[in-house]
């Protein structure tokens, strides 16, 4: 039986009260309201700032547009485990708190909130909501709201929101509109996390079971944008509630500009571009650089109905390939995941792909400050992974380099070597198959969704490649409903990985890659990562003081992962590619995370 989450709270936390009473004491006397806060450092914005530097304030409102996804959905709350919900409704739908800026690593200013305090140690924080805030039914947010959404969240919603309910000793009105959140853990970013938990409204669901939530119904919140309109598996509607009470909030000006938001589904990504090119969608981010060079010729392009636009960054990599299960045997060995690596010809299937235009992603944090240094591990990194030397994956303090093919089809010395690592690991060829000792054959099956068509070329090309070291390797392809009931349940052996990173990664990365949730049902964690050196690079992020310190830090877990093998890299995305109609406009200033969900469609607006 699922125990209430306030008799949790008052069971577990209650004992805590006076150690982080006197944990706080001595340094509330020091704390003052501001308007931001920074991971490091101060804000880059003045308390006075009127909007974000790559928002326009004078934007015009008004405008509609159609977005496209692929594949079906079931569910209009991504705030729940269950249900395929369309991505957008997570970034579009909800405000939190406070707001993250994009033109820097780690900062947030207010948004539901007028103000954030906190201690030198960041043992707690307080917000102090605003008195004009409120839902789109316009009733007010309150601190009722706030705390019921922390906890409800924290053990009943989605996986990506629980986190952080571990790490809290208590939260608790202390004003009219004020409330704190005290932390059981020292980690200098909870007070950041903290300030971006979606906010709800507690009376929707009262007496009601959120887990269990129907998907028809969309959760109340107090975005600028409300569902107006959907039909299941084929479109959502979102309208700009023209009573939007935080239109003049200085971190929502000159944002959220267009009238109305439509989200279409197609059945595949082609299907998806053919209703671009004839004007049934107004935007298409594109991520092939060789599609981008020669597919975009068509008519309303070359009239100047179509604008490409080219948006550059500089964020991390993060990781985009087929990603191995490693709670399955024989993926469990990593002799046998570098072997599967060997295999993958990256360099002729890029160029097939892309045109060989676009570079491959060498490790997690690649194309950034974050990223690991070529070679063996410099002496900060490697004195915070010595202590494991012992169970690391090989090469990840003498350095690791991916395999590097001639180019050709037959890619025969890195078959060569991938041959030679299987039968070390017991694998050999009989009668023609690859199989173990008792005979068995190695079987390899890929998970798709039906809509993902280069992917599917991707795995297509493969396929071939693994069958010259006799893997018969075969391509499960289903609907998205199946897909996201079977990834939930790891049941697979790969699948297609995309995990962008940040520029300041944080908690997340226990989500990520920890080992208490690796094994959990709908986590994060696909590749199955059970690491101490990871678990522990991680806490080195969290605990860091200094940028030094941070940079050791996550420089040390990028080598891990990437050592770990536990990935296929593909290639990465360089510059941000979005193909639109000539009327949508965006500043000509790009913040330094370039393109992301929130850059588009919130930051861009209608000219006709």
């Amino acid at each position: 039986m699922r125990q209430n989450p306030s008799t949790r709270r008052q069971a577990v936390f209650r004992p805590l009260i006076l150690a982080t009473a006197l944990l706080t004491g001595a340094t509330f006397a020091h704390a003052e309201p501001k308007h931001g806060i920074a991971m490091y450092g101060e804000p880059a914005l003045p308390p006075d700032f009127v909007a974000l530097p790559y928002a326009n304030p004078e934007a015009p409102k008004g405008g509609d547009v159609a977005f496209a996804n692929t594949g079906g959905f079931d569910s209009l709350n991504p705030y729940v485990q269950k249900g395929n919900v369309p991505w957008q409704l997570r970034f579009w739908g909800v405000e939190s708190l406070m707001g993250r800026s994009w033109d820097e690593p780690f900062s947030l200013y207010g948004l539901l909130a007028e103000s954030i305090e906190t201690d030198e140690a960041r043992s707690w924080v307080e917000f102090t909501l605003r008195p004009e805030a409120r839902f789109s039914d316009g009733s007010p947010v309150t601190v009722e709201d706030v705390i019921w959404s922390y906890e409800t969240l924290g053990t009943e919603g989605n996986l990506r929101y629980r986190g952080l309910w571990d790490k809290i000793a208590r939260i608790e009105e202390t004003g009219e509109r004020k409330v704190r959140i005290t932390f059981n853990t020292q980690d200098r970013e909870l007070a950041l996390i903290a300030g971006l938990r979606p906010i709800l409204k507690k009376a929707q669901w009262e007496g009601r079971d959120f887990a269990d939530a129907p998907g028809t119904e969309a959760p109340i919140t107090t975005s600028p944008y409300m569902i107006t309109d959907f039909e299941m598996g084929r479109f959502v509607t979102l309208t700009r509630n023209p009573d939007y009470w935080g239109k003049d909030v200085p971190f929502r000006r000159g944002t959220q500009n267009f009238d109305e938001l439509r989200i279409e589904h197609f059945g595949d990504g082609t299907a998806a571009f053919e209703a671009f090119k004839v004007g049934e969608i107004s935007a298409v981010r594109e991520f092939n650089a060789e599609k981008w060079a020669t597919q975009y010729d068509f008519p309303r392009a070359q009239s100047g109905d179509v604008i490409l636009s080219e948006f550059p960054h500089q964020k991390p990599s993060g990781m985009t390939g087929l990603v191995m299960n490693t709670r399955k045997a024989p993926f469990d060995d990593w002799r046998v995941r570098e072997a599967l690596t060997l295999a993958f010809n990256f360099e002729y299937i890029n160029d097939t792909m892309t045109g060989g235009k676009q570079p491959r992603i060498t490790s997690y944090f690649s194309g950034s400050q974050l990223a690991m240094a070529d070679g063996a591990a410099p002496d900060g990194v490697r004195a915070l992974l010595e202590p494991f030397a012992a169970d690391l994956p090989p090469g990840t303090l003498e350095g690791n380099p991916l395999p590097v093919s001639d180019g050709t089809a037959r890619n025969r010395g890195n078959i060569r070597k991938a041959t030679a690592l299987l039968e070390e690991a017991g694998w050999t060829i009989q009668d023609g198959q690859l199989r173990n000792a008792d005979g068995a054959p190695f079987e390899l099956s890929v998970l798709m969704r039906n809509g993902d068509v280069e992917t599917g070329t991707v795995v297509d090309l493969y396929s071939e490649m693994t069958t010259r070291l006799g893997i018969d390797l075969q391509v499960e392809r289903v609907d998205d409903a199946q897909y996201t009931a079977r990834s939930s349940a790891l049941d697979f052996d790969m699948t297609y990985f995309r995990r962008a990173l940040s520029l300041s990664p944080g908690n997340e990365q226990r989500l990520y890659w920890g080992t208490e949730n690796a094994d959990a049902e709908g986590t994060r964690n696909l590749m199955g990562v059970k690491s101490p050196a990871v678990d522990a690079m991680i806490d080195a992020i969290l605990n860091a003081r200094s940028r030094d310190e941070f940079l050791d830090a996550t420089r040390a877990l990028d080598r891990v992962l990437t050592s770990g093998r536990y990935v296929i890299p593909f290639w990465t995305f360089a510059v941000g590619r979005i193909a639109h109609v000539k009327e949508m406009k965006v500043s000509e200033v790009i913040p330094i995370y370039g393109d992301g969900p929130d850059f588009m469609p919130g930051m861009w607006w209608y000219q006709p």
